[in-house]
Order: structure tokens, then sequence, then C-alpha cells
């Protein structure tokens, strides 16, 4: 396959490669494809004849720079005009949505923008044979196209949220927020926490915890679950298991041992852990991203036994307790280059009907870098995504929310990242957690949504992504939720 890329009409000469793989048919990445820019094209190389499509980072005038996609498209000699294939895809999903959410509403001042999105691409497709002129009209068809999907996606999440609402549809924990442990002690961000919080989780790292085979040190932890139980708060933990390399003890990553050792210290972490906090926490975060993180290459059935073993610990422990399976990029597109990797639906498929004890998925959903799953994408996919996990029929805990408040370096440039409508600010940053919110809870399946940093912290996955300033001064975004907050809990 073949794509030849066009800006403002002109064929592009250097195009920076960002967010980039292919996806059948079935919405799964592939492996061992490869995607090059070459003078004006970008070449698509992939081990089957299959239809495919292409995501990439992609430049709207007016609207920023978002992750996009085409269509699937069948293989062919002549080069495809990409322009085109991208305001195709999102014109597409448009009617897709609108068809599943059984939405055709009038939407005030945005009709007028559907229907000229979609003059304007039928003028791109009539003049197919001149490349440069299909491009401009598609870039046109594109620029009023994202703003009508994400209107629609909003106006979808503010009818289904009010109605939600009103029928007293949203738990006392329904906002949640991961705690700093260092801040504990600290009265001052204590009492922000309490301003708009009903549920909190504690960060848990097995290396840090058990440095030492069979001594554990849960002094953090204890500090946390102290001062948050006088404060009547909800509170969670986890997650226990992480098989990322930064979450694993020395001791084990240097011990050599073999998949039934490591379940077997696993189930006893997760027992010692549990067992201690039995009368104080409630939900767990289990397993994490082991779809994703997999540094000992488990098989796809150890992958699964690790995660049966680790809920069993929990339920074995407390029987009350509420546990939640959390999965990493919830688009997948990891698996197209990440050995012993398994894609997100087809892992939560399989724990489901293996019959694994737990009780809700738990999804990440960072944005702002330039790494798999974090580049910035438009609401209407966001929510499309959230659709997507539906027919599993469990509970969804959003585990991790962050997006940045300012413009990062290296990984977090916007250049790399992308750009929602404008570069990063408060301002920015508080407009989208509100767009994001209303999203979610529109969504019945969606208990909780946990937002990652209080406050800004050096080691943020996201940098600059707090609610907080580290002065502990609010955000445009504290406040964004604060009134979010009241129109929850003031009916």
């Amino acid at each position: 396959m073949k794509f030849q890329v066009f800006k403002n009409g002109k064929v592009v000469d250097k195009f920076t490669l960002c967010g980039t793989y292919l996806f059948g048919t079935d919405g799964i990445a592939i492996r061992r494809a490869q995607i090059a820019f070459k003078n004006g094209f970008l070449e698509c190389k992939k081990p089957n004849s299959e239809a495919a499509a292409l995501a990439l980072l992609w430049s709207i005038d007016g609207f920023g720079k978002v992750l996009l996609q085409t269509t699937c498209l069948a293989e062919r000699n002549r080069p495809y005009n990409l322009n085109v294939e991208i305001a195709r895809a999102k014109l597409m999903q448009i009617i897709n949505r609108r068809e599943d959410w059984a939405f055709f509403n009038s939407i005030e001042g945005l009709d007028d923008i559907s229907k000229e999105a979609q003059d304007l691409f039928i003028q791109a497709i009539q003049n197919i044979s001149v490349p440069s002129l299909a491009s401009k009209l598609a870039d046109e068809s594109l620029k009023r196209a994202i703003v009508f999907s994400e209107g629609l996606a909003t106006k979808q999440a503010d009818s289904l949220f009010d109605i939600r609402g009103k029928n007293h549809g949203f738990g006392r924990g329904c906002l949640g927020c991961k705690i700093d442990p260092e801040q504990i002690d600290n009265v001052r961000y204590v009492e922000k926490l309490l301003e708009l919080f009903g549920f909190v989780t504690i960060p848990i790292n097995w290396a840090q915890i058990e440095s030492a085979k069979g001594r554990y040190d849960f002094s953090a932890i204890d500090a946390c679950v102290e001062v948050l139980t006088k404060k009547k708060l909800a509170i969670g933990a986890g997650p226990l298991l992480c098989f990322s390399k930064e979450y694993l003890p020395e001791w084990l990553l240097h011990s050599k041992a073999g998949f039934e050792k490591i379940r077997e210290t696993a189930y006893q972490f997760v027992s010692e852990t549990v067992a201690r906090y039995v009368g104080s926490i409630r939900t767990w975060g289990v397993v994490s991203g082991l779809n994703m993180f997999n540094h000992f290459g488990f098989s796809f059935e150890q992958v699964l036994e690790m995660t049966r073993a680790a809920n069993m610990a929990v339920k074995r422990e407390s029987d009350r307790a509420l546990k939640i399976v959390e999965i990493s990029n919830p688009w997948g597109e990891y698996y197209a280059t990440t050995p012993n990797t398994i894609p997100p639906l087809v892992y939560m498929d399989m724990v489901v009907q293996s019959g694994i004890n737990f009780d809700a998925f738990g999804l990440q959903m960072r944005f702002g870098k330039n790494q798999d799953g974090m580049h910035i994408r438009d609401m209407m996919q966001i929510s499309a995504v959230l659709d997507y996990f539906g027919p599993i029929a469990k509970p969804l805990y959003i585990t991790e929310v962050e997006v940045p408040s300012q413009n990062g370096d290296g990984l977090h440039q916007p250049e790399v990242a992308g750009i929602w409508h404008h570069e990063w600010n408060q301002a920015r940053q508080g407009r989208w957690i509100e767009q994001f919110y209303k999203i979610a809870f529109s969504k019945p399946l969606v208990d909780t949504v946990i937002y990652s940093n209080l406050t800004d912290i050096e080691d943020s996955i996201i940098a600059n992504s707090g609610l907080l300033t580290d002065r502990l001064e609010d955000k445009k975004s504290f406040r964004t939720l604060k009134k979010l907050h009241k129109l929850i809990f003031s009916r």
C-alpha cells in the first residue's frame, strides 16, 4: 500500500511519522509492518495481502494535531490520496456513531458544518483524478467533519450525563484520585483532596515494598491508610502486580525463576498485602497492563493463569474486596511492535471467558506524549473506544486519566505528541477534562473516573498534568472538576 501526502494542495517533501501503525479489519494492529516516508509517499509493507488501515498523527488547520486513521483499504499498485482517505474515515466514523447512538437530533450551529463536510468530500471524490485539488477539498472537508464529530460526541454525552444524574446514577466514589504518599502528611494537600474526591487510590509498587525476598516495608501505605480512614474516604490501592520492569523486585529479576515460582511468589505478595489492609481497603487494582507489559515473556496461557492466581489471592484474603483487572493502552497499537503482548479486547474477552473471578476492568487513558496510546485523539474517538468495550459486560473504572496543563519538552512536545485545538495551558486542560468526564460518565458501564495526579510531580508519565501546581495552587482544571462535582452531587 502506498499513500501520497499533500499539504495545501502540494506534495510534501518532509513528513514526521508519529504514532504510525497499520491495523486490520478486526481493529488489531498488524505485526511486522513497515512504514516509511519517501519522496512524497508513505509506503506501507505488511506480511499479508488483507485490507488494512493506517493510523498516524495528522495536522488539521484550526483544530490541532491528532491521531487519525484511514478506512481499511485493499492493496493496489496505484497510490491512495492520504488526505482523502483520512477525511473519508472521519465521515464514516460520524455515520457509524450516529447510528450506534441513535442520535439523529439536530445540533444547533453544527448542522451546516456537517453538510459542508459531506459536500466537500463529494467534490474531492469527483476530482480524485486531480490529486492536488482532491487533497485540498478533502482537507476542507476534514476541518469541518472533525469539528462536527466533537460537537456530536459532546452533545450526546451531555444528554446522557444529564439523564444519569437525574436518575441518581452516580455513586459517592465516582470521582477518584490517585494520591502521592509523600504528601500524605501535608495538611493542605489532604484538604484539597477532600474538596473534590470521595474515593482515593494508593499506589503500590512491589519492587519498593519487597526489596528483599520475604521482607516487606508497608510503612508508606500504612501512613496513607491511617490518614485517609480518619477522613472517612473510600480507599482503593494498586496495582498489586504489574510486570513492567520498574514494578518488579530486583531479586526476582535476577533469580532466573520459572513461571511456577514467579506465580507462587506473586501470590504470596498479593496475599500479604491484602491481608494487612483487609479492614481498610476494599477496592484493589489486582493486575495492571498484563496485555502490554510482560517482562518475563509469559505465554498467553501463563498471562491468564497469573491473572487468575492474583484474583484468587485477593478473594482468599478478602471475600468482600472489589477486584479490578487494569488494561494499558485501550487502542492496542503496542501489539504491532512489542512481542509477548495481547490486543486489549482479546485479553479482556479471554479473562471473562476463562471464568476468572474479578469484578471490573480498569482502563488507563493518558494523553500528551509521543508514546503508544498517548497521542492526542479527538473526543469522538475517546467516546468510541469506551463503546468498543461495552459488549464485555463488566463495569469500567477509568483508573488513570491525565493530560498536561502546559507544553512539555522531548516526548511531550506538541508537534510529536499532538495538539488539541490549541497548545496546552490551564484553560485547555480544564476544557479537555470537562468534556472527557462527561463523555466517560455518559456511558452506563463507567463506574468511576480516577485522575492520576492531584499535583504536578516530577516523575508523572504526562508532564505538568496535576490539577494543582507543585505549590498546591488551584489550576483551572481543579475548579472545572469542582463545578462537575457540584453538578453531580447537588441534584
